[in-house]
């Protein structure tokens, strides 16, 4: 199991993974928005076992965002 980790601390604007998807190192799995700039987030390729934030959520640098298998 992977974890997803947040780059930096921020507010979660989009989720464009679902759990039970099937990702590749190339999809943009978060985007973490911190002074007004967007942060995109990767993961490791796999399947999406667990999403554990929500769209406008304050996130912390290195907080878990998701699981993959």
């Amino acid at each position: 199991m992977t974890e997803v980790l947040s780059p930096m601390a921020g507010r979660v604007q989009e989720i464009n993974v679902k759990v039970g998807q099937m990702i590749t190192e190339d999809d943009e799995l978060f985007i973490v928005e911190a002074l007004k700039m967007e942060n995109v987030v990767y993961g490791d390729p796999g399947v999406v076992k667990e999403v554990l934030v929500t769209v406008g959520q304050e996130v912390e640098e290195d907080q878990v965002l998701a699981i993959i298998e």
